[in-house]
């Protein structure tokens, strides 16, 4: 393969490992580029690393036979070069983006010193295998913990410090967890599952600062001015795209890198997937969406049947569906999916079971289904998720909805 056809992959996470096998099926294979030691793994799964339910090895994801570890620090785009940290340079046909996203550090007073980029000791992202590996070493039964962030993330964190045996504060400044998927009842049974293993949950309370003693944390600082003492902080407030590189080499940066439906960036010899692109104004930062660009690029690029005006080859956006399982003694399964907020004028209908702690709500718009939220029971989100994805037209009356949300309608 000539440097003029090479595929470079710079990012061996979901979509960068998903992308960079497909294409090996298909007869074109690619290079891949990872800058962690450690062997490219489902990120997803790190919390149940964390819980202790799984083993490192366990989330490995099936490396491609290319795999090269090093840090691109520059992009050539006129010589369509890469430059390395290590000296190396690689030349690249084409270039695929995958790199991701960065947790967000919260504005905290005392978090980071002034010139310093080193969280003090005892504060941890949470976001890699080795923010993971070093939590992990950290907790055991008795130490005390903060996880600042009550979003997907905050509360997957929070019941895994719990199962370890940890005493675990979760600080959210929204006014309920997991405010961008669920609806306050959806959001009530998470609270008591929460609670129930032994978290603390404060909600609408604001972070402002950590106190350390010997550069390591002691307390964290709540905007009413009361101190909560800790061994460990967790933050957990979301993540940004990774576009260092993207803004550097002069690409189209929004919040992600620009793509069009083909996932090609502002320069036609470079693509862009996952959690750094930005497609139709969306940045998912979810697996599904990652996955799905993957899968259509590998088309893309292997130029598989069906020629260039072929929809299967293109990529117009991904209806995804997020699901967590809390897992250990007590499992709580949820998913959302489009839409959970009605609007004016919509129907909504719900079923709740306050003694088994499951709840089922979906929202019809004219006579579509367009979102929904469920937790405890995931029986029928199988059919649901068909009829949402479909956008088809619900027959009319109300029969066949509540059929959906009874039974599993084959899934």
């Amino acid at each position: 393969m000539t440097s003029n056809t090479r595929v470079v992959v710079i990012g061996a996470g979901l979509a960068g490992v998903r992308l960079a096998r497909r294409l090996g099926e298909l007869g074109t294979p690619a290079l891949l580029v990872g800058d962690e030691e450690h062997p490219p793994y489902n990120r997803v799964l790190l919390a149940d690393v964390l819980a202790g339910r799984y083993p490192p090895e366990v989330i490995s994801l099936p490396a491609p036979e290319r795999l090269v570890r090093t840090r691109v620090t520059r992009i050539d785009r006129a010589a369509r070069e890469l430059h390395c940290s290590d000296g190396s340079v690689m030349a690249y046909g084409t270039l695929v983006l995958a790199t991701g996203s960065n947790p967000v550090l919260p504005p905290l007073r005392g978090l980071l010193a002034p010139g310093r980029t080193e969280l003090p000791e005892g504060v941890h992202a949470f976001r890699t295998m080795d923010d993971c590996l070093r939590l992990t070493g950290a907790v055991r039964e008795g130490v005390r913990a903060v996880v600042v962030g009550g979003g997907l993330l905050g509360v997957s964190a929070a019941r895994a410090l719990a199962a370890r045996g940890t005493q675990v504060v979760l600080a959210q400044q929204a006014e309920r967890l997991m405010e961008r998927q669920l609806d306050p009842a959806a959001s009530a049974l998470v609270h008591r599952h929460l609670t129930g293993l032994g978290v603390e949950v404060h909600t609408e309370t604001r972070a402002r600062g950590v106190r350390t003693r010997a550069g390591a944390v002691r307390s964290v600082e709540m905007a009413d001015g009361y101190a909560l003492d800790t061994d460990l902080v967790v933050l957990a407030c979301g993540v940004l795209p990774r576009v260092g590189l993207a803004r550097q080499a002069g690409l189209a940066v929004g919040s992600g890198v620009l793509v069009d439906d083909e996932l090609r960036t502002s320069d036609p010899h470079i693509r862009a997937i996952g959690d750094c692109a930005q497609h139709a104004g969306i940045v998912y930062g979810l697996a599904a969406p990652a996955l799905e660009q993957a899968a259509v690029l590998a088309e893309l690029l292997a130029g598989g049947a069906g020629g260039a005006g072929d929809p299967a080859r293109r990529y117009t956006g991904t209806r995804s569906l997020t699901r967590l399982t809390l897992a250990g003694r007590d499992v709580l399964d949820l998913a959302a999916f489009g839409e959970p907020d009605p609007r004016p004028g919509d129907d909504v209908v719900r079923l709740a079971d306050a003694t088994r702690g499951t709840y089922r709500k979906v929202v019809v718009r004219e006579d579509r289904l367009v979102g929904g939220v469920l937790v405890g029971d995931l029986g029928t989100v199988g059919a649901l998720a068909r009829t949402w994805e479909g956008a088809e037209p619900l027959p009319t009356g109300g029969a066949p909805l509540l059929h959906l949300l009874t039974t599993d309608g084959g899934s």
